[in-house]
């Protein structure tokens, strides 16, 4: 699947609120980010972030099954698709086979896994004792939270940390990595 765009076209999967689609959106807008959101679908029909993509005129989904998903993703004509907090394991189809990614909130491999979100990372990351945690943005495989490596960032985990003022930075260092990783894989993929 060769893509005939300049820039990627993004197909935007999530489950919650789409505050990384908005860090998405915020960078196509103002051009740190040299791609454009095609669509937005979720898992759950009640998701925040559905109604976010709304706001800002995008095509929105609610789709569950993953033959509804990659067909719409392909009528989207989409280079690239981007999990944006999306919860649900997706078994990847040849067509986007190393065109996944997804963003975690650890230095995976460290607390990943199914089941391994949100303020369940950050406090597994407390609770380990682990003095960094940070982010990492890697390519989809069949298996949670595993695949490739494309961008990593470290933080450090303070003294006193609460999983929320954890979370806090590691969405910090979430909003630099994963605009950075989209434009590595596809700057990968035009060189073939």
């Amino acid at each position: 699947m060769t893509s005939h765009h300049l820039r990627p076209r993004l197909g935007v999967l999530l489950s919650g609120t789409g505050r990384t689609l908005q860090n998405l959106l915020d960078r196509t807008g103002d051009g740190r980010l040299r791609a454009s959101v095609a669509g937005v679908a979720s898992d759950r029909a009640e998701a925040f972030g559905l109604q976010r993509a709304m706001d800002h005129g995008l095509e929105t989904r609610h789709l569950r099954e993953p033959s509804a998903i990659w067909s719409w993703l392909l009528e989207l004509d989409v280079d690239l698709v981007v999990l944006a907090g999306y919860l649900r394991l997706l078994p990847i189809v040849p067509e986007f086979e190393g065109r996944v990614l997804n963003i975690h909130p650890s230095l995976l491999p460290r607390h990943g896994g199914k089941g391994m979100h949100g303020d369940r990372v950050h406090s597994a990351v407390l609770q380990a004792g682990d003095v960094e945690s940070g982010c990492t943005a890697h390519l989809c495989d069949e298996r949670y939270d595993h695949g490739r490596i494309l961008v990593q960032a470290r933080v450090p985990v303070l003294p006193g940390d609460s999983p929320a003022a954890l979370a806090q930075r590691v969405f910090a260092a979430e909003c630099e990595v994963y605009p950075a990783a989209i434009a590595l894989r596809w700057h990968e993929l035009q060189r073939g």
